[in-house]
């Protein structure tokens, strides 16, 4: 969509032409919004009322009038400038990110798409846009278009570029969006691919502060050794003192490299018929801990059985925790029980921990198998596996 003297232009690499490129520095010695220049306007519309352009759609006043947008959304590293944030007919959201593959984009995605979503009920025109429009503000309205017609990225990506031939969102941006799309296109905390996306974001910060930053608290989940209500029931305990470790749920699965996929499945062997209990009471146990042996230590929410039995048991790999003294002052060193002070294993921000089947984690936490032991307790009677 292209109205009266506006200029929609590309470069032969597919962005936009920018006519001036470089910022000035005020005295201040900060970068404003006024210090930059996107070329020429270039905006597109996506579907009816959702415009994706570049910085200079949002900060021409003609032109924001011309496509009768009320509402814009801003993915940069500088927000708009002050008489466009205060016009009277825009409402404005400003998300501060780079374009850069390991920024964070994937914390923006749901509070974007509510403002896209929440424009367009309003019988809006919302215009989404970064410096060119091709890979923050695309990102934005892939994942409304993922959420909105039910598809999944690349389908969603194609339909934005036809309407838009340069959008591209960056590598690290694809995988968040896929991400994205696998979580229900909604932030699941319990999801292994989410912490574990978390963790490196977290890792990255660590490398570079040499502290876990107050913004990255949240990957350090509570002690489970503390009382709370509706505690989880399958736990792991120190094998020498019996302190609370770990849930199920902060074990983070990996597959074993060393065999082919059709020889992972675990079939247990026959064994010998057990001898009859001496009472109910026996064998309510006996059942109980049969049951627990033959369970999977698999991820909270997935079925026991052989599919479960693939994951590898050598290394237990696990989310961090309160308990674990100094992971949020040092980048690597070990892990000792809180209670008792032997070792149960070690853990790295920065550096990848391999496992004996091959497999790497980075960052890794991580439990030695023979130091800990999952318990489970049910009806008051606690049994050990």
């Amino acid at each position: 969509m292209e109205q009266p003297g506006i200029r929609v232009t590309t470069a032969s690499s597919g962005k936009p032409t920018p006519a001036v490129t470089q910022g000035k520095r005020k005295d201040s010695g900060q970068l404003t919004r006024d210090d930059f220049d996107g070329g020429p306007v270039s905006i597109d519309e996506i579907e009816m009322g959702l415009f994706l352009g570049n910085l200079t759609a949002a900060t021409h006043t003609e032109t924001l009038k011309s496509f009768k947008i009320t509402h814009i959304l801003t993915l940069d590293s500088v927000p708009l400038p002050q008489h466009i944030v205060e016009a009277s007919f825009l409402t404005t959201k400003y998300v501060q990110i780079a374009d850069m593959p390991r920024a964070d984009i994937l914390q923006h995605l749901e509070a974007c798409v509510e403002f896209i979503t929440s424009a367009l009920d309003q019988q809006g025109n919302v215009l989404v846009h970064c410096y060119f429009g091709v890979s923050r503000s695309s990102s934005a309205v892939i994942a409304y278009m993922m959420k909105r017609h039910n598809l999944d990225f690349q389908a969603a990506f194609e339909l934005v570029r036809s309407k838009r031939r340069f959008v591209q969102p960056n590598a690290g941006f694809v995988t968040q969006l896929k991400l994205y799309r696998r979580m229900g296109c909604k932030i699941d905390a319990s999801c292994q691919r989410y912490k574990m996306h978390r963790l490196r974001l977290a890792g990255e910060q660590m490398r570079k502060a040499k502290i876990l930053p107050q913004g990255f608290h949240s990957v350090v989940n509570p002690d489970p050794d503390i009382t709370r209500e509706n505690p989880e029931p399958n736990v792991f305990r120190c094998r020498q003192c019996r302190r609370v470790l770990a849930t199920k749920s902060h074990v983070l699965e990996h597959k074993p490299r060393d065999r082919p996929v059709e020889e992972r499945v675990i079939v247990p062997a026959p064994g010998p018929p057990p001898p009859p209990p001496t009472s109910a009471a026996q064998c309510r146990i006996e059942q109980l801990s049969e049951r627990l042996r033959q369970a999977s230590l698999g991820s909270p929410g997935q079925e026991d059985g052989p599919a479960a039995a693939t994951n590898c048991r050598r290394i237990l790999f696990v989310e961090p925790i309160a308990w674990m003294n100094r992971i949020m002052h040092n980048e690597q060193g070990r892990l000792y029980c809180p209670k008792c002070e032997k070792k149960l294993g070690n853990f790295s921000w920065v550096n990848a921990c391999q496992c004996p089947c091959g497999e790497t984690m980075t960052p890794a936490f991580y439990l030695i198998p023979s130091k800990v032991e999952l318990s489970k307790t049910v009806q008051n009677v606690q049994t050990t596996v």
